[in-house]
């Protein structure tokens, strides 16, 4: 944490332009799309296509800076550890009704393990960091949804984050520019889902799903939301990316995170010109 209270004030400057970029998703209609891959070095933009600047709930992209905050707060001590029992109380899927460790929780995207680290974390920590990172519109208050702020603003709630800014959040993670220990970065890297590309591209990323809210306020599962962010390896080169869709349909077959995943995988190699 000291090296966090030490950067905080450096970390905000560097988002302050971000935090007036991301425009409200409730308001977005039709289907929005974007690919966004930039060069890791140079942050040159390689492609980018479609509608990239508007921002949106981030889901279990989230997932990558909440394990960023966990490390550098000692709550998490490595790729096993801690490994926490699910308990009845958090009330989920089957899927997630398993004992979770870091490696588990990002794989398989635990949502109650995530809560219970904002919770370990408390209100104040959990805002100063996303501020810190300049992430999106940073936005952790809550409220749509009746959600709350330290365990679901990343949840279609008030935390959104556009395409663009997704890749220059981890532009400044994989530079070490964020206000956390050189040793919290190396192991969050270690439990980033690791992919194998076409052209023998290495590929580490998260997925995010989830939905648009209709004017009523309720999740609307006919506007699907779906995310892919990450950053890629070939030889001595490397890439960062963003990949989003928003849809007019539902999803039924599998999530739509997975479809856009997918995608990203297959076009990755024809998009920076290694096919």
């Amino acid at each position: 944490m000291s090296i966090f209270k030490r950067s905080c004030l450096v970390a905000i400057s560097l988002g302050v332009a971000a935090l007036s970029v991301s425009a409200p998703a409730a308001l977005a209609a039709g289907k929005v799309e974007c690919t966004v891959v930039v060069d890791a070095r140079t942050g040159e933009t390689i492609h980018r296509k479609g509608t990239c600047d508007q921002g949106f709930y981030p889901q279990s992209t989230f997932k990558l800076p909440l394990a960023m905050m966990g490390y550098d707060a000692g709550i998490l001590t490595d790729a096993q550890n801690p490994r926490w029992p699910y308990q009845a109380k958090f009330n989920r899927s089957k899927r997630e009704q398993q004992d979770t460790d870091p490696t588990i929780w990002e794989r398989d995207s635990i949502v109650w393990y995530s809560q219970e680290m904002t919770r370990k974390l408390g209100k104040k920590a959990f805002g100063d960091y996303v501020r810190g990172f300049g992430y999106g519109n940073a936005d952790v208050s809550g409220g749509p949804g009746n959600t709350d702020g330290l365990t679901e603003s990343w949840l279609m709630s008030s935390l959104k984050i556009s395409p663009d800014e997704q890749v220059a959040f981890l532009k400044r993670f994989l530079d070490g520019k964020l206000p956390i220990s050189a040793q919290a970065v190396e192991k969050t890297k270690q439990i980033v889902p690791a992919f194998k590309g076409n052209a023998d591209w290495h590929i580490q990323g998260k997925t995010g799903s989830g939905s648009m809210r209709n004017k009523a306020g309720k999740s609307d599962n006919s506007r699907p939301i779906g995310w892919f962010v990450g950053w890629a390896r070939r030889e001595n080169r490397e890439v960062i990316f963003a990949r989003l869709l928003v849809d007019t349909r539902r999803h039924a077959d599998k999530p739509i995170s997975f479809t856009v995943r997918d995608s990203l995988i297959a076009d990755l190699p024809e998009i920076v010109g290694t096919k």
